[in-house]
């Protein structure tokens, strides 16, 4: 839902402010973004994120765009300090932080002061505090050290240190932006190019607001200590919207090279379709590969074909059904890749088949181990949470805070294994392995390459294992 309505607002923006036709563009250029269509399908907190600051930013645009009637400006910015709540509810801090440098860096570049004093502060913070605030006050109520935890450890602490474990080279996001802008890859410098220029006919300039946000996310998380692929998603809208602004107006023929580069992504994943072997792995079987490939394969037969069509009609300057193609052939590839991945998914990373097994086995009282590993969707499907073994990550917070809630060593598990009158555990196979030396007793009743899984025996066997 949040990423159809990213596309919504980016459509309705751009045919606010450049027509019809721009903003079929925008939602046709924002709906293909292989990285929005991707992560519309993952559970993850970053497309929420990303509706929000996209909305915050474009009822901002639209509330200072030079057309915008008194009431218009008012209601729109009311709508951009609401999204502003929203994303911080969201994320924290970077819903204020991203909106505010981009106006500050946009007015130093502009040298334009006076849409400063249209941002109807009073009411504006007002809608912010009063959406955003209540939560934060009464969870820091109920848990003292929220304010160290989540503003210091989650924000500056992860952005200015390591001690998040998320690293990655000042490069870490070129590839994420390449692959992810598929298929319009090749036009993104245009994009950016176009909407640097000034427009002369408007004192506000809505595209060279568009490239200061996305060149300040693209900077802001190039340089921050803590990196994952997801996070300068919110930047993917804002160049649809450029696309948009520079498609009204490029010649339809000087189009047809762009194609070459989502034609030569599918026609390389057609040809290491039967290549299986290049995939499999101990830890990647045939079994979970064949069905990735076969579903890339099928979407890489549809993509050689919308390229094939629309380069034909750009040459019969049919701009609007060449995009139109391409478009919903990227929404179709990463709809069908990402059915082939649920196959790969289901056996090396979900917890569903682990639940199913393990629902006979456990009742409200069974205690259920995490040793040395954690899947996240093992608390959701059991519907319970699970006691960590030997395992931090990023739960050291809440270990310091509640030490009773988890097991530190190997040997503590041992001994509350020992204890319990029934229990369940889900580790790796070499914890497995360590524990069956100690001749601990043990039940398998799941295995995979990453996990085993047991339960306590009623009666203890005559050999472990």
């Amino acid at each position: 839902m949040s990423g159809f309505l990213t596309i919504v607002v980016v459509g309705y923006t751009a045919k606010r402010l450049w027509g019809s036709q721009s903003g079929a563009y925008a939602a046709l250029l924002a709906a293909g973004t292989t990285w929005i269509s991707a992560n519309s399908h993952f559970l993850t907190l970053d497309m929420g994120l990303t509706f929000f600051q996209t909305l915050s930013l474009c009822a901002f645009i639209v509330a200072q765009n030079d057309s915008a009637t008194a009431r218009e400006r008012r209601n729109a910015m009311w709508v951009c300090w609401a999204a502003m709540a929203g994303a911080t509810l969201s994320k924290g801090l970077v819903g204020i932080v991203i909106p505010g440098a981009t106006l500050v860096i946009y007015t130093l570049v502009q040298r334009q002061w006076d849409f400063w004093r249209r941002m109807h502060w009073g009411s504006g913070l007002l809608i912010y505090f009063g959406l955003a605030a209540p939560w934060f006050i009464a969870v820091s109520l109920k848990n003292p050290d929220f304010f160290d935890f989540f503003f210091v450890r989650e924000h500056f602490r992860r952005f200015l240190t390591d001690e998040a474990r998320r690293t990655g080279e000042p490069w870490y996001f070129v590839p994420v932006l390449l692959l992810g802008s598929l298929p319009w890859t090749t036009m993104l410098a245009s994009w950016l190019w176009r909407g640097s220029r000034r427009e002369a006919s408007v004192r506000f300039q809505p595209a060279r607001v568009l490239v200061v946000w996305s060149v300040f996310i693209f900077v802001f998380f190039s340089v921050s200590r803590s990196k994952l692929p997801s996070y300068i998603l919110p930047m993917f809208p804002a160049l649809a919207l450029l696309g948009a602004y520079w498609l009204s107006k490029v010649d339809p023929r000087y189009l047809r090279w762009h194609l070459v580069a989502p034609a030569a992504f599918w026609l390389v994943a057609l040809v290491v379709w039967p290549f299986e072997e290049w995939f499999v792995s101990n830890t990647q079987p045939l079994s979970a590969v064949r069905p990735f490939l076969d579903m890339l394969a099928m979407a890489a037969v549809v993509g050689l074909l919308a390229c094939g069509f629309a380069f034909w009609f750009l040459g019969r300057g049919r701009k609007m059904l060449a995009m139109l193609l391409v478009s919903i052939a990227s929404v179709f590839g990463v709809s069908t890749v990402m059915l082939g991945h649920n196959h790969y998914a289901y056996q090396m990373r979900s917890s569903k088949a682990i639940a199913d097994i393990l629902a006979p086995h456990v009742t409200p009282d069974t205690p259920v181990f995490a040793i040395r590993i954690y899947d996240q969707s093992l608390p959701f499907y059991l519907r319970r949470p699970v006691t960590l073994v030997d395992y931090r990550d990023e739960f050291t917070f809440g270990q310091n805070a509640q030490p009773e809630l988890w097991v530190p060593t190997l040997d503590g598990y041992v001994d509350r294994w020992a204890a319990a009158s029934d229990a369940v555990a889900v580790m790796p196979p070499e914890t497995y392995a360590e524990l069956l030396a100690r001749k601990l007793p043990m039940q398998v009743v799941y295995e995979d390459v990453r996990r085993k899984v047991v339960i306590k025996p009623k009666e203890a066997p005559h050999e472990a294992g």
